[in-house]
């Protein structure tokens, strides 16, 4: 019977202890978001014992069992979708709202207005010298406010380029990561310590995985994760202890294209998707940033080449170039603008000429309503954007929050733990106390 004692109260003190560890290591890791929280199973531990040719069992008390975790791939994945929706929405929005800024403060639109306005006040006076320079200026300045838009869009663009390098190189050092993991898993015991940690890093990795790209993982027996990337085709990145590598490149217009062990894809999810996206619009802003610049240009040499200069001769080519990254002013002085119509005499007051391009310049399809349809249009997609971003923020949180309710530590409830395994610990000693007693009172016996 003593020995019996003995027996029962050890093996509470060894749950207690290991119980307690685990409330300990729980605590510990409250603020770790890639932490879930550990509890210890326990088991009734029976004795057989014989008395002549019966065998009888008896209870010899608390037998420790295995680590349990707490998880819901539910949960975990509906955080790491909506994880992966908002990193697209906000790189894509990060990206284009650095492209709205550089074709904004470049004062594209400001350029074109004042070059409108330039020739408008020529009208009035088309010989007055300081009228005629102020225009050849106002020129300059236009083609010059053009050159830095190009260069800004160029920078915003080679930003996302070069991040979009960076974050390949992280995705594939993650996937590399994950086929890690997924080979000690393998050999990892059921409810171990050692697996729980294998199981919290497997589904931290997954969660930044999720954030680059949208992913679709498969959760096998034995823990391992196996991860397609969601696009156009899907594509395998980690299969097992195997991890593919995803490469990039650039086009000419700057655009990405993604290829995954070899295999082209398109990616439908996460920051990359964002970015490719945002790269996409970028192009486009360049096209048409282009087409404004060739535009004014056409108009400004045409117009030019239709009529005369102040001295009568023909009017020479005002602008240079072709688009917004090479546009110049290439006329070398302002009695060369031609304000009046073609084959007037030298000092012609005649504004016939000027009057067209005036026209040219405001019509529905000139350069200065392009421009503002363009920046119109760029201001909306970026504020849509914005919107988006706003609205997915508020369903990722609500996603992490229930995740933490599923798996996260609740110090209220660890407090708690911790008083109630000191008692059991309190209990389990003074059981072996009585026991030793017990021993003392038996050996003391005559």
């Amino acid at each position: 019977m003593p020995t019996a004692i003995f027996t029962i109260g050890r093996s509470g003190l060894t749950a207690s202890r290991r119980s307690l560890e685990l409330t300990a290591q729980n605590i510990a890791n409250a603020e770790n978001a890639n932490y879930s929280r550990r509890t210890l199973t326990q088991g009734e531990l029976v004795m057989t014992g014989n008395i002549g040719n019966n065998a009888q069992d008896s209870l010899g008390g608390v037998r420790p069992g295995v680590i349990e975790r707490a998880e819901s791939s539910l949960v975990q994945r509906q955080a790491r979708d909506s994880s992966s929706a908002l990193s697209a929405a906000r790189a894509e929005f990060l990206a284009m709202r650095e492209a709205e800024s550089a074709i904004e403060t470049s004062g594209v639109y400001t350029g074109l207005v004042d070059f409108e306005a330039a020739f408008t006040r020529l009208q009035n006076n088309p010989l007055e010298p300081a009228l005629r320079l102020s225009a050849l200026e106002s020129a300059r300045k236009m083609a010059g406010n053009f050159r830095i838009a190009n260069g800004t869009l160029a920078n915003a663009r080679s930003l996302v380029q070069a991040e979009v390098t960076a974050k390949s190189l992280t995705v594939n050092e993650r996937a590399k990561e994950l086929a890690a993991i997924n080979a000690d898993l393998v050999g990892s015991r059921e409810g171990t310590a050692g697996k729980a940690g294998l199981l919290d890093a497997r589904d931290k990795v997954l969660r930044q995985l999720a954030e680059e790209f949208g992913i679709d993982p498969t959760i096998n027996a034995n823990g391992t994760a196996d991860v397609m990337l969601k696009g156009t085709p899907p594509v395998a990145l980690v299969t097992g202890s195997v991890a593919s590598a995803v490469g990039v490149s650039f086009a000419a217009d700057g655009t990405a294209s993604f290829t995954v062990g070899g295999t082209g894809f398109v990616p439908a999810g996460g920051a990359m998707a964002g970015r490719a996206s945002a790269l996409v619009g970028m192009a486009g802003l360049q096209i048409d940033l282009d087409a404004i610049a060739a535009s004014a240009i056409s108009i400004a040499n045409n117009a030019q080449a239709s009529g005369a200069a102040a001295d009568g001769s023909p009017g020479q080519p005002l602008l240079g170039g072709s688009d917004a990254g090479d546009i110049t002013v290439v006329l070398g002085a302002a009695s060369g603008l031609a304000t009046a119509s073609a084959g007037s005499p030298p000092g012609s007051r005649d504004t016939g000429n000027l009057s067209a391009l005036l026209s040219a310049l405001g019509a529905s399809t000139g350069p200065v309503s392009r421009a503002d349809t363009l920046l119109l249009g760029l201001a909306s997609r970026v504020s849509a954007l914005e919107t988006r971003n706003e609205g997915l923020t508020v369903v990722a949180q609500s996603a992490e929050a229930e995740l933490l309710r599923e798996t996260g530590v609740d110090l209220d409830t660890e407090a708690a733990n911790l008083v109630r395994l000191q008692q059991a610990f309190e209990a389990n000693s003074r059981v072996i106390q009585v026991a030793a007693q017990l021993f003392d009172t038996i050996l003391d016996l005559r």
